[in-house]
């Protein structure tokens, strides 16, 4: 006879699972965690299962299940008010579109996630987000753009580690150029009438 388990026995079995570099049997058993949530009414529970889900199928390499396993957890969440969780949704909505190779949309909505985990104060994962954008203007060949936004990701961190502030001072050179030019390009304007 099958022992009933709970849903949170599940996710951990699912989370184990993950852990261990299973993505196949992690992404069926946060699907499964997902499914006895709803039955037990906990929704935003369920909707979280559904974005661990989604993550473990981009592990996989199964790039449209990881979109669909996040399509409308960001409106649970959003009812919810949950803002970090609402965050994280649009973070791994971002993450499945641009392994689609959905690169504008997805930069759209690394955005809206990274937006609101400044307003937050949730720095380190923005910062992460930040780092996706960046990586994602690389690949489009907007190398500024990708300075630019990485030197935001680390600019508001309060209490960088070492990484970060190594990161802060690399990222600093390229600014102050960038912002020097800009200068001399204003000057020149003025002086131009």
């Amino acid at each position: 006879m099958n022992e009933i388990l709970s849903p949170k026995q599940i996710e951990k079995e699912a989370a184990a699972a993950y852990k261990a570099g299973d993505y196949a049997t992690a992404a069926q058993s946060f699907e499964a965690a997902r499914q006895a949530y709803l039955s037990a009414n906990e929704t935003v529970k369920a909707a979280e299962m559904a974005n661990n889900c989604s993550v473990a199928f981009l592990q996989n390499g199964d790039k449209e299940a990881a979109l669909n396993a996040v399509e409308g957890t960001d409106a649970t969440f959003m009812e919810a008010g949950d803002q970090k969780r609402l965050a994280m949704a649009y973070g791994n909505r971002a993450a499945a579109l641009e392994a689609l190779n959905r690169l504008e949309e997805a930069e759209q909505v690394y955005w809206k996630s990274a937006q609101i985990l400044k307003e937050i104060g949730e720095e380190d994962l923005r910062l992460s987000v930040m780092q996706s954008i960046s990586a994602l203007q690389l690949r489009t060949g907007r190398q500024m753009q990708a300075v630019a936004t990485m030197h935001s990701g680390v600019e508001n961190i309060e209490k960088p580690s070492l990484k970060q502030r190594f990161l802060k001072r690399i990222l600093g050179v390229p600014m102050q150029m960038m912002t020097s030019q800009t200068e001399k390009l204003s000057d020149g304007d003025h002086k131009n009438p």
